[in-house]
């Protein structure tokens, strides 16, 4: 038997976003709960989506929930880290948070807002803790707090078992999205251990799933990669653009601005060369031109130029 990543798109909507009872394990094995506090019902919201992000667009996966307490969660799964993913977080946060507000409410009724990001990426290099919890506190006194919008965030690369091994259903989650890699033949018997999990297990067998929606799992696989090339070059210009200026310190000014020049054009032509190449990449996957197009920040006209 075959199974998927559950790290996809379709793969991590399917699980997370059509069952309830799945989703409330998961919250309750990773949310950072005050001992007695759970979640026993839920219902699913419409997902809030900051404005798009070009480069990003397509590497975020979310399901918004809310518990019988009108607490409510925001999952997302961000398959590579970007500068720009705290401040989204934020927004969206803050979004959900305000829009409970009706003329009719008053400001007490508002309930807290929790987001889980998953990172299948890592962004903080100072620390080799994988689990990050982020809320409103008194700066002098951090028991003191705000209560209303907390965040969670967790760096799955980084994550490893021996680190928490007094909660097992925390693990045994954290392991289900690390361990079960695209098209495994073997997983581990654990994930039949329990309800929640055995039934997430069955739901990324390849056998469940129609033609037409293992191309959207590939396609989105193959736009997460293009995404990542992209930036990963765009990183690569901008820090080589950093070194070249550090070296024209100390020459003559005219000298300076030649460089600099030089420089600025040269770097605008080799971000062009690799949003084309880019481009030609994503053509051969098959990738519709309005997404390329997103993609890229080249136009629909720019794209049909190309060889």
């Amino acid at each position: 038997m075959m199974y998927l990543d559950p790290k996809n798109d379709l793969t991590f909507k399917r699980i997370f976003g059509e069952n309830p009872d799945i989703l409330i394990s998961f919250l309750n094995a990773l949310m950072p709960f005050e001992e007695g506090q759970s979640i026993d019902k839920l219902e699913y919201l419409t997902p809030e989506m900051a404005p798009e992000n070009p480069i990003s667009k397509n590497s975020i996966v979310d399901v918004r929930c809310m518990d019988n307490r009108g607490n409510q969660f925001i999952v997302e799964m961000q398959m590579f880290w970007t500068p720009s993913f705290m401040s989204r977080v934020l927004f969206n946060a803050s979004k959900a948070y305000v829009r409970q507000l009706q003329k009719s409410f008053h400001y007490d009724l508002l309930q807290p807002v929790y987001t889980l990001s998953l990172l299948n990426d890592t962004f903080r290099d100072d620390t080799t803790d994988f689990y990050h919890h982020y809320r409103i506190v008194d700066v002098l006194d951090t028991k003191e707090r705000i209560n209303g919008l907390e965040f969670i965030f967790v760096e799955l690369p980084k994550f490893t078992p021996k680190s928490l091994l007094e909660k097992k259903m925390t693990i045994l989650w954290l392991r289900f999205l690390t361990e079960i890699e695209n098209e495994d033949e073997h997983v581990s018997p654990d994930f039949k251990s329990t309800e929640e999990t055995n039934k997430a297990l069955e739901l990324l067998k390849i056998s469940s799933f129609t033609r037409s929606e293992l191309d959207a799992y590939d396609k989105f696989r193959d736009i997460i990669a293009t995404e990542k090339t992209l930036l990963s070059e765009q990183t690569r210009l901008a820090e080589e653009c950093g070194i070249n200026k550090g070296l024209v310190k100390g020459k003559e000014i005219g000298l300076i601005e030649g460089k600099e020049i030089g420089l600025v054009e040269g770097m605008e032509k080799g971000i062009m060369q690799n949003k084309i190449d880019i481009a030609k990449q994503a053509l051969l996957m098959g990738i519709e031109k309005s997404d390329i197009a997103k993609l890229t920040q080249l136009t629909e006209d720019e794209i049909d130029k190309i060889d």
